[in-house]
C-alpha cells in the first residue's frame, strides 16, 4: 500500500522537483543511515555514503518504477549498493601497495616488449566508440569501474560488459588467429 507521502515523493522525483530530496531526507535518512551503518562502522564514512546515496537517488529518480519495487526497497538497494561499493573501493585502495623489490617492471628487456601492442591507442580507435570510451576511462585515465560508471553516467554492469566486449575486439586485432 502506497502512503500519501510516498506518492508525493515519487511524483516530485519523477518531475525533477528538488523538494523531493528534502522529503526523502526527512522520511528515510535515518533508516538508510541504519542500513549503511550495518556495512560501514566508521561514522564519517557512513555519512559520506549517505550523501552519495541521496545524490544517486536524485540522479536516477526518473528510472524509479513503482511497479517494480516499493519506494523504500528502491532506496534501500541504492544505499546498500553504495555502501558495498565504498567498502570495496577502500579495500582496493588499501591493498595496492607497490612492492618495488619484488617488481619485474625494472627487469624488462626491450626483447620482451611486444612491439605490436605499442600502438594500442591507434587500434583502439578502430573499435566501436562505446567500447573506446570505457577502455579509455579505465586504462588511460586510471578510473575504477565504479568511477567510470559515475563519471560517464553508465550503469556499472554496462561498464563491465563494454570492457569485456571491447577487450575481446582488441584481442581480435592483436591476435586474429583466435
Amino acid at each position: 500500500m502506497v502512503t500519501a507521502i510516498e506518492k508525493e515523493i515519487v511524483d516530485l522525483l519523477q518531475n525533477g522537483d528538488k523538494k523531493a530530496i528534502s522529503l526523502l531526507y526527512e522520511n528515510y535518512a535515518d533508516a538508510l543511515y541504519g542500513v549503511i551503518q550495518k556495512i560501514i562502522s566508521d561514522e564519517d564514512t557512513a555519512q559520506d555514503v549517505l550523501q552519495e546515496t541521496f545524490v544517486k537517488i536524485w540522479r536516477y529518480a526518473k528510472k524509479y518504477d513503482a511497479n517494480k519495487a516499493k519506494l523504500f526497497t528502491w532506496l534501500y538497494r541504492i544505499a546498500y549498493n553504495t555502501a558495498i561499493d565504498k567498502v570495496r573501493s577502500q579495500k582496493n585502495k588499501s591493498g595496492k601497495e607497490v612492492q618495488i623489490e619484488t617488481s619485474a617492471v625494472y627487469k624488462i628487456t626491450s626483447n620482451e616488449i611486444n612491439q605490436d601492442v605499442m600502438d594500442i591507442k591507434k587500434h583502439l580507435s578502430t573499435i566501436d566508440e562505446k567500447y573506446q570510451i570505457v577502455i579509455n576511462a579505465l586504462f588511460f585515465e586510471g578510473m575504477t569501474q565504479q568511477e567510470a560508471s559515475d563519471e560517464l553516467d553508465i550503469p556499472l554492469g554496462t561498464i563491465k560488459s563494454r570492457l569485456k566486449i571491447g577487450l575481446r575486439e582488441l584481442k581480435k586485432i592483436y591476435n586474429p588467429s583466435i
